[in-house]
């Protein structure tokens, strides 16, 4: 099995962009200065913005920190398919339908 790594997840990106879902899990408040976890943890249609930066790819809700600190790991939810993002500033997936 191939290592998942962040070429992986933009590829998928690319290529689910108009079939992309996301489930966010936790989040960093900073109101705790901590990671807590979402009170809505369902999993809706990822939206796209056009401000592609490099810590959230296009896609609001995901948040990555590069420099090899995000782990990424296969994610199944009943008829969705995908990865697990896991960092400091929290944890979500980013799924397609099967």
């Amino acid at each position: 099995m191939k290592k998942i790594t962040l070429a992986t997840i933009k590829s998928f990106i690319r290529k689910n962009r108009n079939n992309l879902y996301i489930k966010n899990k936790s989040s960093f408040n900073g109101m705790t200065d901590g990671v807590d976890a979402c009170y809505d943890q369902s999993i809706s249609k990822a939206g796209i913005t056009e401000k592609n930066n490099k810590n959230n790819l296009g896609i609001p809700g995901a948040w990555f920190v590069g420099s090899s600190r995000d782990s990424f790991y296969i994610a199944e939810f009943g008829p969705y398919t995908g990865y697990e993002v896991y960092n400091c500033c929290g944890c979500f997936y980013l799924l397609t339908k099967k």
